[in-house]
């Protein structure tokens, strides 16, 4: 099951728009506060604001609060109970941006979650999809 929506994640991403907006001057501080929301949102439980950062491709395949933050919270614990969280490098990437954070699950490993964003047609910046490898812990 794990598996089936790790790959249902990442062909949303795949499934992204060709077309968006020219990128904007302030996309490191959206992209930092978009995700820096949608982890609070997680952390405090609110799921129908950890979805609204969500963009459209990610919602029409987890098409409720509810199935989006299952998904979250089986899939990807770390990015639902993040910890230590600190943003990384900001990169453009194809129509959008990739944002890396590096964060800790709630046993203390160290992840890397890389995110893609795009800009939407309102000018916000959504997530568009997030893969997640193992950090490099102190002293491992």
């Amino acid at each position: 099951m794990r598996r089936v929506l790790l790959g249902l994640f990442a062909l949303a991403a795949l499934a992204l728009p060709v077309a968006s907006l020219p990128a904007l001057a302030d996309d490191a501080s959206d992209a930092r506060a978009a995700i820096g929301a949608q982890l609070d949102a997680f952390r405090t439980d609110d799921g129908a604001r950890a979805y609204s950062y969500a963009a459209p491709n990610i919602q029409r395949l987890f098409p409720s609060p509810d199935i989006f933050v299952g998904m979250v919270a089986k899939a990807y614990p770390a990015v639902h109970r993040a910890r230590n969280v600190t943003f990384g490098p900001l990169k453009p990437e194809g129509a959008g941006l990739r944002q890396e954070v590096f964060l800790s699950d709630s046993d203390g490993q160290s992840w890397i979650a890389s995110y893609t964003l795009e800009r939407q047609p309102d000018g916000s910046l959504k997530i568009t999809g997030c893969q997640m490898r193992k950090g490099t812990d102190i002293g491992a």
